[in-house]
């Protein structure tokens, strides 16, 4: 009897075996499809009618579009992480570009954090999830792509250089995809940041960002012309993490208002986030900020629906946000040297500003040709991903595949 049980475990075993290898082959068959995630950063929404990005519109023209809303606040890192995550900021843990973790007791900042995976691990990133069910994995630069998340990197990477030439960045992406069917990786990233930089420092309808619009626009028909040259089922998806607003109603300084031994703040363009362990400190910036006649003010669990910010105590005990287009300073307004430090910025509740819409794009044999969709949350790309290349997603998403069921092509 013993040794029947035996015989019966090794053979279950080694018919595990079999079928994970099995599985670990279909992942890399040749055949299965492929898709290359590409972000525009600060690509709004009506960006490729606007500068007339002819390659943008082709793929528009063949594929798919939509108008993408991305997650609150419209800043780079949080719609990211949502993009490549599927989950809304309060769950993936990144609520700003900058803020204060009370139960780390440590400050984030993209600049310095982003290749700490530890900061990541509240999700599953679409290059750790290809991973994890034996498919490689590339970036061509992503936002926190440089770390290792929950002990996984993609196959191939790229530590964020911004002085690395685009070109190059195109270039690598099809160098990847002309390895051996068994070294090639079935989903990559890429990343532009001209067009955000642009829009920064110049504005968001200035001629400025619209050359930047159209280099990207070439860099895309560069990337599309080599793709197609590889004969591989390849799906292309651009989008972008925010669109970009002119700075017409000034700054709001908040400059003396708070006990700097008490109340920490952290200000990420329109957006303050307030934090004290003190509460009769909340209680007196609460009282005192309502009097700015410039600002909305939250404590957290009173914060709009929407932002989905309610259950993060990374959003601060307050917040705040400027009202029209306006940014924050801690510059003392009577300084007479002091100048807007942006002409464009992002942040605002895409709510209230269309001009905080995100674009997105898709083709490829996965896509439907001429699929037009109402405006979808950024959420409900990572699942749509995930569907294409046969990757089961985790549990408990804030996106649904269901939403691009329009678009899907099987």
């Amino acid at each position: 009897m013993k040794k029947s049980k035996k015989v019966t475990f090794r053979l279950l075993l080694a018919a595990l075996c079999c079928l994970w290898t099995a599985g670990a082959l279909r992942a890399q068959a040749p055949d299965r499809p492929y898709v290359v995630l590409v972000s525009i950063d600060g690509f709004r929404y009506d960006y490729a009618e606007r500068f007339q990005t002819k390659n943008i519109l082709a793929i528009r023209d063949s594929g798919a579009a939509a108008t993408m809303i991305p997650s609150f606040p419209t800043v780079t890192f949080p719609n990211h992480v949502s993009i490549a995550t599927g989950l809304y900021p309060q769950h993936h843990g990144i609520i700003g570009n900058s803020f204060y973790d009370p139960a780390r007791h440590a400050d984030y900042r993209m600049r310095d954090a982003g290749t700490d995976g530890s900061w990541y691990e509240r999700g599953s990133p679409l290059w750790v999830l290809a991973e994890q069910q034996h498919m490689i994995a590339a970036c061509m630069f992503w936002p926190t792509c440089d770390g290792e998340i929950a002990g996984t990197r993609p196959s191939y990477w790229k530590k964020y250089d911004g002085s690395f030439p685009n070109d190059e960045r195109v270039q690598q992406v099809i160098d990847w995809l002309r390895l051996p069917a068994e070294k090639r990786p079935h989903f990559i990233t890429l990343y532009f940041s001209d067009v955000d930089s642009a829009a920064h420092r110049f504005g968001a309808e200035a001629p400025e960002t619209m050359d930047a619009a159209q280099r990207v626009d070439l860099l895309i028909g560069k990337l599309r012309q080599g793709l197609d040259a590889l004969k591989l089922p390849v799906n292309l998806i651009i989008v972008s993490d925010h669109g970009m607003q002119d700075v017409n109603d000034g700054e709001v300084s908040v400059a003396g208002q708070f006990d700097s031994a008490k109340i920490r703040v952290e200000l990420d363009g329109p957006v303050a986030l307030i934090y004290s362990t003190d509460r009769d400190a909340i209680e007196s910036a609460y009282a005192k900020l309502r009097t700015i006649a410039k600002l909305d003010v939250y404590k957290r669990a009173e914060t709009p629906a929407s932002w989905h910010f309610r259950d993060n105590a990374r959003a601060g005990d307050l917040v705040a946000i400027v009202k029209g287009s306006a940014i924050f300073t801690l510059r003392d307004p009577s300084d007479a040297d002091h100048h807007y430090a942006s002409k464009g910025e992002h942040g605002y509740d895409p709510a209230k500003f269309k001009t905080m819409h995100a674009a997105f794009f898709a083709a490829g044999p996965n896509v439907k040709s001429g699929a037009r969709l109402g405006a979808f949350e950024n959420v409900n790309v990572y699942p749509f991903i995930a569907k294409i290349l046969g990757l089961q997603p985790p549990p408990n998403l804030d996106g649904s595949a269901s939403v691009l069921d329009s678009v899907y092509r099987p």
